[in-house]
């Protein structure tokens, strides 16, 4: 995302936080405040070029189908009685620096984050969220590791943006999980994927209270104590340690 301005709280604009920057928060709100309230960011990781490539070739599937006005195979073969979602904004959704916002004057906050897809229900007419997730693994992919409760948080936030903005929303969304598949004995310059549609119950009560969190945490003069279980905070703490 754009590198804001360290957080005023006496500025008037509203303060723009990403879904990615939420989730910070609930993994270290040290590692946070520091991010936000002192512009001193964690070190950023490579960007997985494979994984942005799945992403666009399923968007652009979808998208086929979407000016057809009918469901994608996958929808069918998982029983999902929806088509996508056609929407003049749809790209401003999906891109990153923009994404699904939310203008939150009762805080001083704008909340946003880039969304894959969404469908639309042929009989209720609510929004389905989907999101793409590519991996490669022996097993089959699921959603049942502790990690990837990020995943369902990532799921529920952006239920709670489209909410937000006035659309009703289908508390089940999609995981369209695409695992590459290594084991093929020959490669000829193409990837296959075995691909699994994964239906989650969001439940999206947990973010208010988070937003609330959010703000007093930023309000606050105090930088917050390292977390235990936050690697990079161990990181710089060793780094500390050692050079004493």
């Amino acid at each position: 995302m754009p590198k804001n301005k360290p957080y005023d709280p006496s500025s008037q604009d509203l303060f723009k936080i990403s879904r990615t920057g939420v989730e910070l928060f609930m993994d270290c709100e040290r590692c946070f405040y520091l991010r936000y309230k002192k512009a001193v960011s964690r070190v950023s990781g490579f960007p997985f070029n494979l994984n942005i490539a799945v992403d666009s070739l399923l968007k652009n599937e979808f998208d086929d189908y979407r000016r057809k006005g009918e469901p994608h195979p996958l929808m069918i073969e998982a029983s999902i009685d929806a088509i996508p979602f056609q929407h003049e904004h749809l790209d401003q959704w999906r891109f990153n620096f923009t994404g699904v916002q939310f203008k939150d004057t009762k805080r001083g906050f704008m909340w946003f984050g880039a969304i894959d897809d969404v469908w639309i229900h042929n009989k209720t007419k609510k929004l389905i969220i989907a999101d793409y997730k590519a991996t490669s693994k022996k097993t089959e992919v699921s959603l049942d590791a502790d990690w990837q409760i990020a995943y369902k948080r990532q799921m529920e936030f952006y239920q709670w943006l489209m909410r937000s903005n006035g659309f009703e929303v289908e508390d089940e969304g999609w995981f369209v999980y695409c695992n590459g598949k290594v084991f093929d004995n020959h490669f000829n310059g193409q990837l296959s994927f075995d691909i699994k549609m994964i239906p989650y119950q969001g439940d999206d009560a947990w973010i208010e209270p988070t937003l609330d969190n959010i703000k007093t945490c930023l309000d606050s003069e105090l930088t917050p104590s390292a977390n235990a279980n936050c690697k990079y905070c161990k990181y710089i703490n060793n780094i500390n340690l050692a050079s004493k």
